[in-house]
């Protein structure tokens, strides 16, 4: 089994809060490390319907049975439930009294902030990060055989081959969730939508040139990709605003937390297919940014992150926010770093006289190097440091 590096966030909270609340996709190991954490607790889905029919018509009762030691799971599925056990915790004043744990976000986190506020520690899991699995011995040392397979236990855990399990994820999973979150009429639409987003990866999102080549409102698409970033498929990445150019781009760029779903959408199925794609920088890109988004959750210390581009087309990948140091990244896929490849970093370096930067390039290679311009890190350590 691997080892969850969130753990540790989550047991150092329980003497602290009445509640824990973890959240994150589905099949992402939710329920497995809770069990697993925690054996003394009582687990009980409310995806079930008697348990579900229970919480919902008789909450009093349901909690009265119910009101200690309990992991409540897919509990967005009865909103009514989170008032109640306000009320019970409020009363108790016991630490860790229930954990609470959900797929879709926008529920979970809503009915908590109405209901929960200032007495839940929330967490997010993620499918599995580069260091976990380094961990447990099952990353492989071709960065991208790792892309293609993707992150989510049950590809390690029960060997399913990558594109059956992301066939049914996408059946099962994805289209459920969204459905929950809007009104999706045409299946088939919104599969060609998701699939456009995946040749969006990496690139700056335009809202209006993704409606249209879908056919569809420009309203609608924003309103899909708001539950596919609720249900924790794809994210945006934010442009860095501080104005070192008065030409600074300020749309987002679109990632996918899982780069196997990615591949999957874009009918890459194997290493030699990628090897000399067109968008493996992209695909190299998208893990590196979802692979530290993930580690900063599962190691609880979430910063402020970016991406930074003028007008002109000059561009850094990365910038993440350490106290008053500004770390700048880039990303390269491949194994030979030449000098042209810090060109974006020594760039900004210029613009941003003043500001207290570190700069480092990753690449597809194993060697750490320190160069004058900025530190090189091997692929498989860039977020170990968080």
């Amino acid at each position: 089994m691997v080892d969850r590096c969130l753990k540790v966030g989550i047991c150092a909270m329980m003497d602290k809060y009445p509640i824990i609340a973890l959240t994150g996709p589905r099949q992402s190991g939710k329920t497995t490390l809770l069990k697993t954490l925690f054996p003394d607790y009582l687990y009980l889905s409310l995806e079930n319907p008697d348990n579900r029919s229970f919480a919902e018509s008789d909450p009093n009762g349901f909690l009265d049975k119910y009101n200690s030691k309990i992991i409540f799971d897919e509990i967005q599925r009865v909103p009514a439930l989170f008032s109640y056990i306000q009320t019970v915790v409020d009363a108790s004043g016991t630490m860790g009294q229930f954990i609470l744990s959900g797929s879709q976000n926008f529920h979970l986190m809503h009915n908590i902030s109405q209901s929960l506020a200032g007495r839940v520690a929330i967490f997010r899991l993620f499918p599995f990060d580069i260091q976990e699995l380094r961990d447990a011995n099952l990353l492989n040392d071709n960065y991208l055989e790792n892309i293609i397979r993707g992150f989510y236990p049950a590809l390690y855990d029960r060997n399913i081959p990558t594109r059956t399990f992301y066939s049914n994820y996408m059946q099962t999973n994805i289209q459920r969730d969204v459905s929950e979150l809007v009104a999706i009429k045409d299946i088939r639409l919104f599969q060609n939508f998701l699939a456009l987003c995946a040749t969006r990866a990496g690139q700056l999102l335009n809202l209006n040139s993704l409606a249209n080549e879908c056919g569809i409102s420009q309203p609608t698409a924003k309103s899909w990709l708001s539950a596919l970033e609720n249900s924790f498929i794809l994210f945006t990445l934010q442009p860095y605003y501080e104005n070192f150019s008065k030409r600074i781009v300020k749309s987002p760029k679109l990632y996918f937390y899982d780069t196997g779903l990615l591949c999957y959408l874009l009918k890459i199925n194997n290493a030699d297919q990628l090897l000399t794609h067109p968008i493996k920088g992209s695909l190299f890109e998208n893990m590196m940014i979802a692979e530290y988004v993930k580690r900063m959750h599962h190691v609880d210390n979430v910063q402020d992150v970016w991406f930074w581009r003028d007008s002109a087309g000059h561009e850094v990948d990365f910038l993440i926010q350490y106290g008053l140091t500004l770390h700048v990244v880039e990303f390269k896929s491949t194994q030979t770093i030449m000098t042209e490849a810090f060109k974006g970093l020594t760039y900004f370096e210029n613009l941003a006289k003043g500001v207290s930067l570190t700069k480092s390039l990753v690449y597809a290679g194993s060697d750490s190097q320190q160069r004058a311009v900025a530190n090189v890190v091997p692929w498989k350590f860039f977020a170990q440091t968080i």
